[in-house]
């Protein structure tokens, strides 16, 4: 009697997978979702922050090439107008012609925007303009296309957890590049060699994630090119929901705030300098999210995004207590595990609502919605920091507030929206099996009992 053959289940490429599913692919797709091409991705990512961490001197260009704190907001909202304006581009390209170009092509971008500031002498002319639009969708185009790359490697339920990994880069390029800031920038005012050598760092760092993200992607190519329709439609049929962009965007303003406004804060109270915040801020961050990398597939993406929402808002009200250097800690630890919490759950929440073949439609998305959330934050903590004087009341605890309850109505918003708690396994219940019709087994009749179907862990976009 020949023993039937064994049949083996190959998952669709953008279906949800089931338990069963996730039993069988445990050994094989995710015991290697740390594998070479991880670690490149993160070298990439790690390289891109060092050397946008040193441009937080980019003030110091602006003052040496005549500009103003003015001059410089200019700069930057427009860089980053120009940014979300191209994003949707590169969401194009690397769904149709595969995240291995667009990586590559950005961070050389990237590096050739750097370049294009040693010969620019004025910071007030169309030329820094131009080359600010460069660095910013550059930088855009590096980290959409690695997420993209990276998420759409794993199982749906390993998404955020792999995109949170990545994301640690960033903490470890921050503190990279603000100690590289320092040494190359003394404590005497700029001058214009140093702005140089600033930029040519930058750029040598960008060839090196132009060299990363080929390792990354080697073996992997582009893919086979495919026609992408409408964006419009896509974005309508695979909707991620106005209460998840509003969270997005609620993501943009609250980690922004510190990076635009706690300098100007500390100066108003006296305190010297803010390392002691951003010190403390990004390992907290790291070690959060080293602890709680499995949460997401845990305890859902649902309640990640909540206490995230709790943290950030926290950390906004925590502002009102610092009276000296030392109680920044206290915001920046609540910033660090707001930030650790939120940006994978919130991006992974949003790309998973697109089949993989657009992936990288739905991370362009979020981190579009991040950018649009700091270019509206920034001015909005400007405008009630300004009324707040106008009106005689304390301007940045007015500002801090009134951020903090947006934060508390975006995150209500989200609460009561029909977003699952996705994707929390629901657990197995044993079934008794009957000795006379077990499933799969053949009956006295010759036919046999139909399989149960496993249950599956099915995501609000498939339902």
């Amino acid at each position: 009697m020949k023993s039937p053959a064994r049949k083996t289940t190959r998952l669709p490429q953008n279906q949800p997978l089931s338990h069963q599913g996730l039993a069988a692919t445990g050994q094989g797709e995710l015991s290697g979702v740390y594998g070479r091409e991880f670690w490149f991705a993160y070298l990439s990512n790690t390289s891109m922050m060092v050397a946008i961490s040193l441009l937080f001197r980019y003030a110091d260009f602006v003052k040496v090439g005549g500009g103003s704190e003015g001059d410089l907001g200019w700069i930057v909202a427009a860089g980053m107008v120009g940014s979300l304006v191209m994003r949707w581009a590169q969401a194009v390209g690397i769904d149709s012609l595969g995240p291995r170009s667009i990586w590559f092509l950005s961070a050389l971008g990237f590096a050739a925007g750097s370049l294009a500031h040693l010969w620019i002498e004025s910071a007030r002319g169309p030329a820094v303009y131009a080359a600010q639009v460069v660095l910013r969708t550059s930088i855009a185009g590096v980290f959409g296309a690695s997420i993209t790359f990276i998420s759409s490697r794993v199982p749906v339920v390993r998404v955020a957890e792999v995109i949170g990994m990545l994301g640690t880069s960033g903490f470890v390029g921050m503190m990279g590049g603000t100690l590289l800031g320092d040494w190359v920038f003394g404590p005497e005012p700029s001058t214009r060699a140093e702005v140089n050598r600033m930029f040519l760092i930058a750029a040598a760092l960008g060839l090196v994630t132009c060299v990363a993200s080929l390792l990354a992607t080697a073996g992997a190519g582009n893919g086979r090119r495919r026609r992408v329709p409408p964006l419009t439609g896509l974005v309508r049929r695979y909707r991620p929901g106005l209460p998840l962009l509003g969270v997005a965007l609620g993501v943009g303003i609250g980690v922004g705030l510190p990076h635009n406004y706690l300098r100007p804060y500390t100066q108003t109270l006296g305190i010297p300098g803010i390392m002691v915040f951003f010190w403390v801020y990004a390992p907290v961050a790291l070690v959060t999210r080293l602890l709680t990398r499995r949460w997401p597939s845990q305890f859902g993406l649902r309640r990640m995004i909540v206490l995230g929402f709790a943290c950030l808002g926290a950390s906004t009200l925590l502002y009102l207590v610092v009276d000296s250097r030392w109680w920044l800690v206290v915001p920046a630890v609540f910033a660090g595990m707001g930030h650790a919490f939120l940006f994978p759950s919130v991006t992974a929440a949003g790309a998973t609502c697109f089949p993989r073949r657009y992936r990288g439609l739905g991370v362009t998305m979020m981190l579009s919605m991040y950018d649009l959330g700091n270019l509206v934050g920034a001015p909005l903590a400007g405008t009630l920091v300004e009324l707040g004087r106008w009106a005689g009341w304390p301007p940045y605890p007015v500002a801090f507030v009134v951020i903090a309850l947006l934060l508390g109505v975006l995150a209500a918003a989200f609460v009561t929206s029909r977003f699952p708690n996705y994707p929390s396994p629901r657990p197995r219940r044993r079934r008794r099996r009957s000795k006379r019709a077990v499933p799969g087994q053949a009956l006295p009749g010759g036919s046999s009992a139909p399989r149960q179907p496993s249950p599956r862990l099915v995501h609000p976009a498939r339902e």
